[in-house]
């Protein structure tokens, strides 16, 4: 669901041509390959088979960065082969992915207040503005509100229900999914 989101963000600032605005796009890229890269490692983190050969497959990808690909993935891996200090390293990344995202989620909002958002008509549209507090506070609190309730529905009561079944075996280096 929080992917669906970022992706109609994105969509949304390539609609009003948002791109202008480099410094906050960029950063908005920024979070985007940071986010990318809190879901991987949180994938990874169950150690199941898929789990495994998911974390062993695309960490080889980096192997194809020139001149330095291979020490990248061996520092990624903290060895020859996948195995427990990745899974260790992928774990603090995971832990520490989400303080630096709210970070750099803080200069991107910042950014956008200081060149202000694109508006699609180019009208001023203070005339017509609602305030900010009681009404889209409210309405933002409730849809907050509606959104965690359903993510705890999911997460207590449905846990296994997005869940690939291979994942459940262990993580076995000679056995392929």
């Amino acid at each position: 669901f929080f992917f669906m989101c970022v992706y109609m963000h994105i969509g949304r600032g390539i609609f009003y041509h948002s791109f202008y605005l480099s410094n906050t796009w960029l950063i908005g890229c920024t979070i985007f390959l940071l986010l990318m890269a809190i879901a991987f490692t949180g994938y990874v983190l169950p150690w199941g088979q898929m789990s495994f050969w998911g974390a062993t497959v695309i960490t080889n990808l980096f192997s194809a960065v020139p001149y330095f690909g291979g020490m990248l993935v061996e520092w990624m891996w903290g060895g020859f082969s996948v195995g427990d200090a990745t899974l260790k390293r992928f774990f603090v990344f995971h832990f520490l992915g989400p303080f630096i995202l709210f970070m750099l989620v803080g200069i991107h909002i910042m950014y956008l207040h200081e060149t202000g958002s694109t508006n699609p008509l180019g009208v001023n549209s203070d005339p017509e503005a609602i305030p900010f507090h009681s009404y889209y506070l409210l309405k933002d609190l409730v849809g907050i509100f509606l959104m965690i309730s359903f993510l705890f529905f999911i997460c207590f009561l449905l846990p296994d229900l997005f869940l690939d079944p291979v994942n459940f075996i262990p993580a076995d280096p000679m056995s392929t999914p």
